[in-house]
């Protein structure tokens, strides 16, 4: 914390609900976290009876050591009741908070309860009382670029109705054709206009939010897969050729427990290459599989989720569209991508330096690993991941093209490699899957293996198969500038990833002993 100084704050105020205001504040918290030791959240307004999702999102991320009750204001209720007395609160709440940090975030209000058209006068009101600059998120989607400078326009004169100051407004969710046409709109409007296109994956609901909506049961699969985004329903009213035509990347497919023919045509496709990864089956009308087809799917090894529901097909349907998807802290992939989305759309390091935020004197782990993501995107390097058939390894490999950080190459049977990750939500498709034991390299690669290792007898035959292991084929793909360097260890033992090293690459001269390390960043 900074000796004399009252905590930075930054106050994301919207004039309606779904406008993305969790994923500017989770960009603007990433980079504070980066900058200053302690950056804490607050919520001024909260709805009493729920714990507030995008709280627990944003102190998943804060490097402050704050409870939630610590970081919450005053309920609906009690600003309706008495909204001068509530206020008060919410400034007393926030200062005992903010004395423990260096700078906040503050997210407004959600319209969640019962929404009055005051509500961002409310909103601009406790960011003046707080001492806080605005930023405004207000949804650009379905709307035409005048529509959007019409609202921001209207918006901006309410803030400063209330002598509030706003530092940037972030038009989010915009239709990505029309992003330019919604700057230029927007252009002479005041504070900078930040313009996010609509990203389908931040708002899908995962498998575990439609079963939950249809009040269903897995009864098949692998429930690890709950987690993953739903980006697409059909429901399967038709014969199962046709089903097949219309599946689609992600797709949950909505069919009644008795259509066999259905499950079988759409079990079978999602398990065969060049068709569409499916998120899940949903069999509705309370009629489960029949046994012997059920034995069949168990059979077929097939993890994708069945999930069973006593509701009709329109009943499913309409309980699956009103599913709503959320940022929340457990859904990583959607962390990274709002993150990824906020760092290439809102200069968030310019923002900040106009507020003022101060310079740290330490180095915290959040400050550590942003500098070192920041330094591996500023010079991406090609790095191979010999573990491509450990889960972590797709999930982490996801994360980092998602990011930008590097350029991966994945050692594994590439059908494999994709086909789970595909199961897992992660997207591979920048990503190169090279099989060591069907490359065209590994004849090259066992010639010169064989050549380095003569003099200790292996044979050309010999370092053929070698060759094929992953750690010596990730090795030669570094001994050639295939690659500049791999990353391995999560299923192999130090001695099994470095051994090819020493036999390959070797040391320098002078070094006789080397060792491994890593960072732990508590």
């Amino acid at each position: 914390m900074t000796t004399g100084r009252t905590a930075t704050s930054i106050y994301i105020a919207s004039p309606e609900g779904d406008t993305g205001k969790s994923t500017v504040a989770l960009g603007i918290l990433h980079r504070l976290t980066a900058m200053v030791p302690r950056a804490g959240v607050f919520r001024p307004i909260t709805r009493r009876e729920d714990r507030d999702y995008i709280l627990e999102l944003l102190l998943a991320h804060s490097n402050a050591e704050l409870t939630y009750e610590e970081c919450v204001g005053v309920s609906y209720q009690q600003l309706h009741e008495d909204p001068e007395a509530a206020i008060a609160d919410i400034v007393d709440r926030y200062h005992a908070m903010a004395a423990r940090c260096d700078a906040v975030v503050i997210v407004g209000s959600d319209y969640t309860d019962v929404a009055t058209p005051t509500e961002l006068s409310v909103n601009a009101r406790i960011a003046v009382n707080l001492g806080a600059p605005v930023v405004l998120s207000v949804r650009a989607r379905d709307r035409t670029p005048a529509e959007v400078a019409q609202v921001i326009g209207l918006c901006l004169a309410e803030l400063a109705a209330q002598h509030a100051h706003t530092a940037a407004v972030v038009a989010n969710r915009c239709d990505p054709a029309q992003m330019p046409a919604v700057a230029a709109a927007c252009a002479d409007l005041g504070p900078h206009v930040y313009v996010l296109p609509e990203e389908p994956l931040l708002v899908a609901p995962t498998v575990r939010d439609l079963c939950g909506a249809v009040a269903g049961t897995l009864v098949h699969g692998d429930e690890s897969l709950l987690a993953r985004e739903v980006m697409g329903v059909l429901v399967a009213g038709m014969t199962a050729e046709h089903v097949v035509e219309r599946l689609t990347e992600g797709a949950a497919v909505i069919t009644p427990g008795d259509r066999s023919d259905v499950v079988l045509a759409v079990a079978s496709a999602h398990a065969a290459e060049g068709f569409p990864s499916l998120s899940a089956i949903i069999l509705n009308g309370g009629m489960a599989l029949h046994r012997s087809i059920a034995k069949l799917v168990t059979g077929l090894g097939l993890r994708l989720p069945i999930v069973a529901t006593d509701l009709g097909t329109f009943e499913t349907a309409s309980a699956v569209a009103e599913a709503r998807g959320r940022v929340t802290a457990t859904s990583q992939r959607k962390i990274d991508t709002a993150i990824a989305l906020m760092d290439r759309h809102v200069d968030i390091a310019d923002l900040l330096e106009r507020l003022a935020i101060p310079i740290p004197t330490v180095t915290t782990p959040q400050m550590f690993t942003y500098q070192l993501m920041e330094r591996a995107r500023a010079d991406r390097k090609r790095i191979v991941l010999p573990e491509g058939d450990d889960d972590r390894i797709l999930r982490a490999a996801g994360r980092l093209l998602r990011r930008g950080v590097a350029e991966l190459t994945i050692l594994g049977e590439e059908s494999a490699v994709r086909s789970r990750a595909a199961e897992l939500g992660v997207d591979l498709s920048a990503a190169t899957v090279l099989n060591p034991r069907t490359s065209e390299l590994c004849d090259k690669f066992a010639d010169q293996y064989a050549e380095l290792r003569k003099k200790k007898g292996v044979s050309l035959e010999q370092a053929r198969e070698i060759i094929h292991d992953v750690s010596y084929f990730g090795t030669m793909l570094v001994h050639n500038g295939i690659v500049d360097g791999m990353v391995s260890g999560a299923a192999h033992t130090t001695a099994h990833t470095v051994r090819p090293a020493f036999e390959i690459i070797k040391t320098q001269p002078d070094v006789s002993t080397v060792s491994s390390i890593f960072l732990m960043c508590l």
